[in-house]
């Protein structure tokens, strides 16, 4: 079964300097039907102005990553961590017993567009943690290049180490481009479109839908539209 979230439906704010949808209920935004699925519980599609951000916050016992699509972002945090980053990139943060951070855009003059994802840990009370992997972009053409993962399912292809059974993928596939993935028995996905237009088992998503998958085994991408298209896929126990 494939459910779509349309982008229109998400939940929406515009503060000026940050324009942001909602996929998950989150802040302001509420909708018992909407409260995250399987551990994915947040994922929020964020614009921020130029020079910037998000203030200094406290986060525990979430799994927190950071996707940027266009732009920069400078992190700062209480474990001493100062890191800029842009694209082709995956920040992960597992906050365990309490960290502080900010993240501002880093540009004086354009905006950032990035995913920010919570993922609801399987364990509590870890030591915070902070990981910055960056990857060439041709490691996503056509193909899931692998994000983040739990310990035991990086497999050699180097990605953010969260704790949880779960998997994240990106990709970039061209007009016409198509992608087949398995899904296990038993587990189940979620497909973020980013930009772009993307086929689902011949379903059209366009950008900033989303798609919850359950007791499917097999699953056929194709970018759509004349530029194709960029997605995130999860695969959750």
């Amino acid at each position: 079964m494939i459910t779509i979230r349309r982008s229109q439906e998400r939940g929406h704010a515009d503060h000026g300097w940050l324009n942001t949808y909602h996929t998950f209920s989150f802040a302001s935004y509420y909708d018992p039907a909407h409260m995250g699925f399987r551990s994915l519980r947040i994922l929020n599609d964020d614009r921020v102005a130029a020079s910037k951000g998000f203030g200094a916050h406290a986060h525990r016992d979430m799994e927190i990553l950071t996707y940027v699509l266009d732009g920069s972002l400078v992190h700062k945090d209480s474990m001493g961590e100062q890191r800029t980053f842009g694209a082709n990139t995956v920040q992960a943060m597992s906050a365990g017993t309490g960290v502080v951070h900010s993240e501002f855009n880093a540009s004086e003059t354009e905006p950032v567009h990035f995913l920010q994802i919570w993922i609801e840990p399987a364990v509590q009370e870890t030591e915070p943690s902070y990981q910055q992997i960056p990857f060439d972009p041709q490691e996503k053409r056509g193909r899931l290049r692998l994000l983040a993962a739990s310990k035991d399912g990086v497999n050699g292809e180097p990605a953010a180490v969260i704790h949880q059974d779960a998997f994240v993928y990106a990709a970039v596939l061209g007009a016409g481009e198509t992608l087949k993935q398995n899904v296990a028995p038993g587990r189940y996905a979620w497909v973020q479109v980013a930009r772009g237009s993307l086929s689902l088992n011949g379903q059209a998503l366009a950008e900033g839908d989303g798609a919850a998958i359950s007791a499917e085994s097999d699953l056929l991408f194709m970018g759509a539209g004349p530029d194709g298209c960029e997605f995130l896929f999860f695969d959750l126990a």
